[in-house]
């Protein structure tokens, strides 16, 4: 990222910010970017500071986006000892280890004035279903306006003090989010105004299915 490392900064951010929760990301893969998760109790004030430390500057919000992550099953062989026939033997056994879903929203944060970023930090839900509310930065980062409404759009994050927090491309009375992992397309299709292909094909059955259809759809 630059001369100050992801640690060095989770470190000045538990410095300056009493009681915030910050945990450092590894990221194996081939970029090593590694990131912060931070709590969100805390979220803002962290933002502030990332803002207005003089060493980092991180003044500019590039990038707002969500992450799905549903429940998982992690398998891990692990050593385990048992008695056999009085004996003591070792062997190995395979550990399922259950993980509850969540969502993230991830922001990537430049600075402008001191030319080094990214940065990159997530905020985690409770939970996919009835805890999915996270502070809104948009008292930090003004540009994150439109970005966090497409994260509530399409994944589902609440965010608590924005300043208009509604759909940014799907209608109000859309009842899903269509970027979740597990979200199920509908199979009706009579909102496409053009319908084509497969789509077409779907159009036409649900057409015969309302003994409406009179050929291809206009």
């Amino acid at each position: 990222m630059n001369a100050l490392s992801t640690e060095s900064i989770a470190a000045r951010v538990r410095e300056a910010v009493p009681e915030a929760e910050v945990e450092l990301i590894p990221n194996k893969g081939p970029s090593g970017q590694d990131s912060l998760l931070i709590g969100a109790a805390k979220a803002v004030e962290i933002a502030a500071f990332l803002r207005d430390d003089p060493e980092l500057r991180f003044d500019y919000a590039s990038n707002v986006t969500g992450v799905d992550w549903p429940e998982r099953v992690v398998k891990e062989r692990v050593t385990a000892t048992e008695e056999v026939d009085g004996e003591t033997k070792e062997g190995k056994k395979v550990v399922e280890t259950k993980i509850p879903g969540f969502l993230e929203a991830v922001y990537h944060l430049y600075s402008m004035e001191r030319k080094h970023g990214p940065l990159v930090v997530r905020l985690r839900t409770g939970d996919r279903e009835n805890n999915v509310t996270l502070p809104s930065l948009t008292p930090v980062y003004r540009g994150a306006e439109f970005q966090e409404r497409e994260v509530y759009d399409l994944y589902g994050i609440r965010f608590d003090g924005h300043p208009d927090l509604r759909r940014l491309l799907m209608w109000e009375n859309f009842a899903d989010y269509p970027m979740r992992k597990d979200y199920t397309p509908p199979d009706d299709y009579e909102y496409e105004p053009t319908p084509h292909d497969a789509v077409l094909e779907k159009a036409k059955r649900h057409q015969a299915d309302d003994g409406c259809g009179k050929g291809d759809p206009a």
